[in-house]
């Protein structure tokens, strides 16, 4: 469980480091998208400090989901904008509301719950079938996302959200289908071409719906799309188990997780001073 809660510590920190170093970066002298932004952040070490971060919380999530239930690794890297929320009101000057601080500290005590009740992390590794079908899954994501980007408004980034949570849902469950890192075992199994594709195609359209779209409404679709698929895939395929009796404390704690990072869903891209 501490490598689930590093990722989520890693990952949020690492927004507020990364929005801090952009609004430090001299802006460009046209209109539009600035190619040479990523750059000129390149040289504040805030964002290759968040950077370094994204990558160490990347490999604490892989740990964390050959450990772990699915379900509590989920509920973690959701509750990122918990971390997000907390330290930008202290790094970049954001005021949080009441009904915010009370969801971090929903967040906090749904994961506390996670933490006591989780089981340890399934036995099953998969089928064929349902590696077959990841992938399957994985490649509708970018078909989902054609469909959903043409829609408009504050619809077309909950969907794009939606889409980009089921592709990193992809990926969380397709690290638990690679049981062999045989070079040959590896490029032979389906689940290390769903990660590849999830993986790209979910950053694809998170991208594309914050670029346009609301950001709270992309990231609210996002969390769902993450958390209840690939924990219900943990527990009904791969075995994933809460400790003997504590089954309601972890859906309590798993629910209250994803409903209190819902409510910091504003926080979901680099927030910006108040």
């Amino acid at each position: 469980m501490l490598c689930a809660l590093g990722t989520a510590v890693s990952f949020g920190t690492a927004s507020v480091l990364q929005a801090a170093a952009t609004r430090a970066t001299a802006p460009g002298t046209g209109s539009g998208v600035d190619p040479m932004l990523l750059m000129r952040a390149l040289r504040q070490w805030r964002y290759l400090a968040g950077l370094a971060l994204d990558g160490v919380g990347f490999l604490l999530e892989l740990v964390a989901l050959r450990t772990l239930p699915i379900y509590a690794v989920s509920a973690a890297l959701a509750a990122s904008l918990a971390v997000t929320a907390v330290t930008a009101s202290r790094v970049l000057g954001v005021r949080l509301s009441g009904v915010e601080w009370a969801a971090v500290l929903v967040v906090c005590g749904g994961l506390a719950m996670l933490g006591l009740s989780s089981g340890a992390e399934g036995t099953g590794t998969g089928d064929t079938a349902l590696r077959v079908g990841v992938l399957a899954t994985a490649v509708g994501v970018l078909a989902f996302g054609a469909v959903a980007g043409r829609a408009r408004g504050r619809t077309r980034a909950a969907a794009l959200g939606l889409g980009a949570g089921f592709g990193f849902g992809v990926v969380e469950v397709s690290v638990r289908l690679i049981d062999d890192f045989a070079p040959s075992a590896v490029l032979t199994n389906p689940a290390t071409y769903a990660l590849l594709i999830g993986g790209g195609a979910a950053f694809l359209l998170l991208t594309s719906a914050l670029q346009r779209g609301s950001v709270t409404a992309a990231t609210a679709g996002m969390v769902i799309g993450e958390t209840i698929g690939p924990a219900w895939v943990g527990v009904s395929w791969l075995g994933d188990r809460t400790r003997e009796g504590l089954m309601p404390l972890a859906v309590t704690g798993f629910a209250l997780a994803v409903l209190g990072a819902l409510a910091l869903a504003r926080f979901g891209e680099a927030p910006t001073e108040e």
